[in-house]
């Protein structure tokens, strides 16, 4: 009977869990149990992996590494990460820290020995001298170049004040995206939670930068905003990176503003477009705070970290408040991950800072009775932020929008066979609906299939739909020959019938699926236009999955 059956364990637990197992005979039986029961297949590759490892050290024999005669080039980071994990002495590991920077100087590595440095001596320190003496990194390492240095607002303060929820709300051709206003409903929905939880009133503020905003800005507070500070310029009617995240990060530092009294917001949220990603990832930094982004969800409370580089000695756990929790996709495609943005001693990490897929929160009504405050922010702009002109360009006089439709088809990378007929078949069934749009998945976009002429036009990054292209919920979903992804998932699992078809009997799609038909997409699709033509409903769909 093995300590550890991973059947009763989600994914994320089971990282640490498997690591800290040494019996081979063990891992074999806990593989098996994987296998003969959910079958995941990152659980399955988490305990090979862990098996590979120990037969690797089998295989190299019982001599014991020496850290202090090693050449840690000939260690992977692996190896290092495991050798330095019995090392008591932190003398010893600077001096095997130099010996990596002086050879390889992997940022792995590096990363392993100084995370062990600093929870000995947080150790070792203990509660009589509250932990290590803080050195400032330009003391630390007077020898490195900090090319944060040169950025205008960072400062690496500690203790400071911070309020509220700053909502970026992008505009186009004169009005609000839609997307900005389904992240100002959610931000009014948290901080009204946020006053109930911690007793803190906090408003939602709302920023317009562009050309001829000020009336969005009564528009945003009918939205959620509590206040709406703008920018209004005739040089900012399209979106510039230099001053729109200048502008930006001079009205979170705005320290002469009468209606503030802190020093930073406490969080940003931005919507994960294709300008709110550019300026979410610019003010970030320039304001030198962490970004998660394409997030599908967004909630504040209270986190228990164990982190010594966040609670300052190792050993000891700490709560921290009111913080944003963000979850998002992980770079797996089948697991989500909650990013936190934590401060920790003699550096904060604010304001915590999120980018949101749109369609991920409802689309709230507007309310024109709600009372609110508009403030202009005066600055004046310098000539030398517009080195760049913008002399000519074409706008789509129509975009594709594919939410709203009762039926979406989603082609993926099954396609690949023969990628025009592909597209083709997709567009036959369409037409069988009465009210139905083609969709495509990350994949066909990035594919380098070539289509013929007479389908290229459906081919196109705004029919890409999921983490980052539109999210749906239409009365039936269709899904040709696509995996089920996470990062695609969280675009149409919101739908009320979906139908996979797939030749893999194990696609991660059949878990969330009401109907899933195992085939050739090249067969199935056109059994299925014909079923929708002779009985115009999705039961016809059950003949063809029966079948």
């Amino acid at each position: 009977m093995v300590d550890i059956d991973p059947t009763e364990h989600e994914i994320a637990e089971l990282g640490p869990e498997v690591n800290g197992v040494d019996d081979l005979e063990e891992l074999a039986e806990m593989l098996e149990l994987e296998r003969e029961g959910p079958d995941r297949g990152p659980v399955q590759t988490l305990i090979e992996s862990r098996i590979e490892t120990l037969e690797s050290e089998a295989e190299s024999g019982d001599e014991a590494v020496d850290p202090a005669e090693v050449d840690p080039a000939e260690l992977s980071i692996a190896e290092v990460a495991n050798m330095v994990r019995g090392v008591d002495d932190p003398d010893l590991l600077r001096d095997l820290l130099d010996r990596e920077r002086d050879g390889e100087d992997r940022d792995g590595a590096v990363t392993r020995i100084e995370s062990r440095i600093e929870a000995i001596e947080g150790t070792e320190q203990g509660d009589d001298e509250g932990g290590p003496e803080y050195v400032p990194p330009e003391e630390k390492h007077p020898d490195l170049d900090h090319p944060t240095a040169d950025k205008t607002y960072v400062e690496g303060v500690s203790g400071e004040t911070y309020r509220d929820m700053w909502v970026y709300c992008e505009t186009q051709q004169g009005e609000l995206v839609d997307a900005s206003k389904e992240i100002l409903g959610k931000a009014d929905e948290l901080m009204d939670g946020y006053a109930e939880r911690y007793g803190d009133e906090e408003d939602v503020i709302a920023v317009l930068i562009g050309d001829d905003v000020a009336d969005l800005a009564e528009e945003a507070i009918a939205y959620g905003a509590d206040r709406a500070i703008y920018h209004d310029d005739e040089r900012l009617s399209r979106f510039r990176h230099k001053p729109y995240t200048e502008i930006f990060v001079q009205m979170c530092r705005d320290f002469e503003a009468d209606w503030r009294d802190y020093h930073e917001p406490r969080y940003t949220v931005f919507p994960a477009t294709h300008n709110g990603r550019d300026l979410s990832a610019l003010v970030q930094a320039e304001l030198d705070s962490g970004l998660a982004s394409d997030c599908s969800d967004l909630y504040i409370e209270e986190a228990m970290i164990s982190n010594p580089a966040k609670t300052g000695t190792a050993g000891d756990s700490e709560e921290f408040e009111r913080v944003l929790h963000m979850p998002r996709p992980d770079f797996s495609g089948f697991e989500y991950s909650t990013i936190l943005c934590i401060d920790k001693p003699h550096r904060d990490f604010h304001p915590q800072g999120a980018s949101v897929i749109p369609g991920a929160f409802d689309l709230p009504d507007p309310d024109p009775e709600r009372e609110g405050e508009v403030v202009e922010h005066d600055l004046d702009v310098p000539d030398d932020w517009f080195q760049v002109d913008v002399v000519e360009y074409d706008r789509l006089e129509e975009g594709v929008d594919l939410t709203g439709h009762d039926v979406i088809v989603a082609l993926g990378r099954g396609i690949g066979d023969d990628p025009t007929e592909g597209i083709e078949l997709g567009v036959d069934l369409v037409d069988a609906f009465d009210d139905a749009a083609l969709g495509l998945s990350r994949g066909v976009i990035t594919a380098s299939y070539e289509f013929a002429g007479h389908v290229v036009d459906y081919v196109s990054e705004e029919r890409q739909i999921g983490e980052s292209g539109q999210v749906v919920e239409p009365d039936v979903y269709v899904a040709a020959g696509i995996s089920g992804a996470v990062q695609h998932k969280v675009g149409m699992d919101e739908s009320d019938t979906i139908v996979a078809i797939n030749e893999d009997p194990e696609a991660d799609i059949r878990e969330f699926s009401d109907y899933f038909v195992e085939g050739d997409l090249f067969e199935v699709l056109p059994r299925l236009t014909a079923a929708i033509e002779e009985g115009g409903s999705v039961a016809a769909m059950e003949g063809v999955a029966d079948d």
